[in-house]
């Protein structure tokens, strides 16, 4: 019996990481195949039974791994970057807030006959979508830059107020007990649980961003305090009053996000780890207790209430969201129709689900295969769907002809700037912050930190970039961003400089694939060899070629002085030079080139033979 557990248990990891794996080749939502693998896995198939293999500790694994699910979300609510973004966002976050969850629960109650509170508990739970669906739908569609900034930041900003919302609805059944007429003791009941999650979790912010900033705790202990003294909290918050904690962490999370001085960067490294091992198992094994009954029992009324979410509630939610905004028609009709839902819901309504079946509120059961059901309609429908609508409304990106630059030194600033007069998009991030500022100064878009991280998933705008070039000294952190790009973007845009390891020993070189893989520009072309060559007098300039002057002229005329590095077309696609992907530029091509200063003992003779 103990083998068969262990190997259920390695098998869901197994699953897991294999629907990961689908998700990233087909660039889908991870959500949707994780869920369909428990379907498949439990009711479909029979082998997985959570139940019968993790017994009285299946739900208490739940009700952690959903308090570090909300923790994580509610780390992300800053209140100035909600300011920041515009009036477009804060107010599809309080209209698709207040709608979705009007709308939803209206439809529940009509068609389900639900009591009222269930049904307002459902409204709740289906308001959040998430960056985790949102994100691999944007790189999919590719939509045009205020549409993708306006969804990535209701994606990222909704996740924990309708968090906050669903579990302050949770709390208040729990605390009316099913007893409508009980209204004053459930009043006390919920100001406890409300009053004790405000405090607790305010003061266990405080305390902890204390520590943070204050470096009370060593570097490598960092993720893990932070997490083990949040699953304390939760603890200690149930313990004091009932079903309180998920309250209490989601205001502790909002409180250090909105704390100066506390990396929460750092502390958010520790969710793609997490995400990959306990929250992908967790969703397969919430998927693999649904039964399939359940969900064809809903009948038509679940067809229904899709109807109301898909084409009432979202569309009148960015129609209020938009009086007064620029947007035209074709945006807001995508912005209408695209909302799936993600992790949140998909936790949240399993547990909410199983803590009012305890305590006697026997049509809870419906509410997990209805949150699935949206869930799996909401991701498969508009992931088909976006590209072929965002092409039809015109809304899409027309091309990805912009660059990201690993560098923000002076070569590579110098070469984002002849870009940039030539009307290509780019995007520099460094890790240093003199290279930040420079760059800042000379007016070049950057980014402050790691470009594979997972703060530069959310915040580093891509739109119109589709190519990345590795410019920096860093040699390591060159490899390992190149190989998170060429995941993202494919082989032929991923372009990095040789390392100039000829002469070094094997064990200090690149990786052969890392070199084998990335399109580079010539033999012998390194960032060190640019550099020395920048610091001797050398100087990036921009040329454009015609009739007259020809790419071979240009080559004649600088012959041993000049560095080709990048061909723009008139129609503003940039190619490398020189390497195994080289074009040949013609009339009307720009060439971007690095060009030395001639010797002037050398100009001098060349000028007496041209006399004679």
């Amino acid at each position: 019996m103990l083998e068969d557990s262990v190997v259920i248990l390695a098998g869901i990891g197994v699953v897991s990481l294999v629907c990961q794996w689908l998700a990233w080749r087909l660039r889908q939502p991870a959500i949707l195949f994780l869920l369909i693998a428990g379907i498949v896995l439990g009711p479909g198939v029979g082998v997985l039974d959570p139940d019968a293999l993790l017994g009285d500790m299946l739900f208490p694994i739940v009700s952690l791994a959903v308090a570090v699910i909300l923790f994580e979300g509610s780390l992300t609510l800053k209140f100035s970057e909600l300011r920041g973004h515009g009036k477009m966002v804060t107010n599809i976050i309080i209209y698709g807030t207040v709608v979705t969850s009007i709308v939803a629960t209206v439809a529940a109650y009509l068609t389900l006959d639900l009591p009222l509170s269930l049904a307002m508990l459902f409204g709740a739970i289906v308001v959040v979508s998430g960056p985790t669906v949102i994100m691999p739908l944007l790189r999919a569609v590719r939509p045009s830059g205020r549409i993708s900034n306006i969804l990535k930041w209701e994606g990222i900003v909704i996740d924990p107020v309708g968090a906050l919302l669903a579990v302050l609805v949770f709390e208040f059944i729990i605390a009316s007990g099913g007893e409508s007429s009980a209204f004053l003791s459930t009043l006390f009941t919920f100001g406890a649980t409300f009053v004790l999650g405000l405090t607790l979790g305010c003061a266990s912010g405080y305390l902890l961003g204390e520590a943070l900033r204050s470096h009370w705790l060593p570097q490598f202990l960092l993720n893990a305090g932070t997490l083990t003294f949040m699953l304390g909290v939760y603890a200690l918050s149930n313990f004091l009053v009932h079903e309180s904690g998920l309250l209490t962490v989601t205001v502790m999370g909002i409180w250090l996000a909105n704390m100066r001085g506390v990396p929460i960067d750092e502390i958010l490294e520790f969710k793609e780890s997490l995400s990959v091992l306990l929250i992908s198992a967790l969703f397969i094994l919430l998927a693999a207790r649904m039964e399939l009954l359940a969900v064809y029992n809903l009948g038509f009324s679940a067809v229904w209430i899709m109807l109301a979410l898909i084409f009432i509630a979202r569309p009148l939610a960015v129609w209020l969201a938009s009086l007064g905004a620029d947007l035209t028609w074709q945006e807001r009709s995508f912005l209408s129709w695209i909302a799936p839902r993600g992790i949140v819901a998909a936790a949240v309504s399993s547990l909410f689900a199983f803590r009012l079946e305890q305590n006697g509120f026997e049509q809870a059961e419906i509410l997990t295969p209805l949150v699935f059901l949206v869930i799996v309609v909401t991701v498969a429908l508009q992931s088909i769907s976006a590209t072929p609508l965002a092409k039809l409304l015109g809304v899409r990106e027309p091309s990805s002809n912009g660059y990201l630059f690993l560098g923000a030194n002076a070569v590579a600033r110098d070469i984002a700037k002849a870009f940039k007069e030539l009307k290509v998009k780019v995007i520099l991030s460094d890790t240093s912050w003199e290279n930040v500022r420079s760059a800042r100064m000379e007016s070049l878009p950057v980014y402050y930190g790691n470009p594979a991280s997972e703060h530069a998933e959310n915040h580093l705008d891509m739109a119109g970039v589709g190519n990345f070039l590795a410019i920096s000294p860093y040699k390591k952190l060159n490899a390992h961003v190149v190989y998170h790009y060429l995941d993202r973007l494919d082989a032929e845009h991923v372009y990095a400089m040789s390392e100039g390891e000829e002469e070094q020993r094997a064990s200090h070189k690149a990786s052969e694939l890392f070199m084998q893989t990335v399109s580079m520009f010539g033999d012998g072309l390194s960032y060190a060899k640019l550099a020395s060559l920048y610091s001797k007098g050398a100087r990036i300039k921009a040329t454009q070629l015609s009739e007259e002057f020809t790419f071979e002229s240009y080559r004649k005329e600088h012959a041993a002085n000049l560095t080709l590095l990048f061909a723009i077309s008139p129609s503003k696609e940039v190619h490398p030079v020189g390497g195994k992907d080289s074009v040949t530029p013609s009339v009307g091509w720009h060439v971007v080139s690095l060009i030395q200063k001639k010797d002037p003992t050398l100009e001098r003779s060349e000028k007496a033979e041209k006399s004679d």
